[in-house]
């Protein structure tokens, strides 16, 4: 019974918070392959233009990447590469990222 309510409680405040209980960091990694191109090579970029995302929060990435996705952000190369994206793919790339030492 309390392993149930606790799973509930970690279910909700997923749900709350953006995230999925359990983000496949191997899938992050994969569909982070394309983000070296501006990001840079183990997400540390060398372009002032473009953050590093290495060691980034991952709550706060799932809310900019989905600001891009729904256009509440716009950025010219950002909103395209986000409407490819699902919301696990999404969480899986913030997972990831977060995961990275900075």
């Amino acid at each position: 019974m309390k392993r149930t309510v606790l799973m509930a409680v970690a279910v909700m405040l997923s749900a709350v918070a953006g995230t999925s209980v359990a983000a496949d960091l191997a899938a992050g990694e994969a569909k982070a392959r394309l983000c070296v191109a501006c990001h840079g090579v183990e997400d540390v970029s060398v372009n002032p233009l473009w953050p590093s995302l290495a060691g980034q929060q991952a709550l706060y990435m799932v809310k900019q990447m989905k600001m891009f996705k729904t256009g509440e952000r716009k950025d010219p190369l950002m909103t395209p590469q986000s409407l490819n994206l699902s919301d696990a793919d999404i969480e899986n790339l913030s997972a990831y990222y977060a995961s990275l030492k900075r």
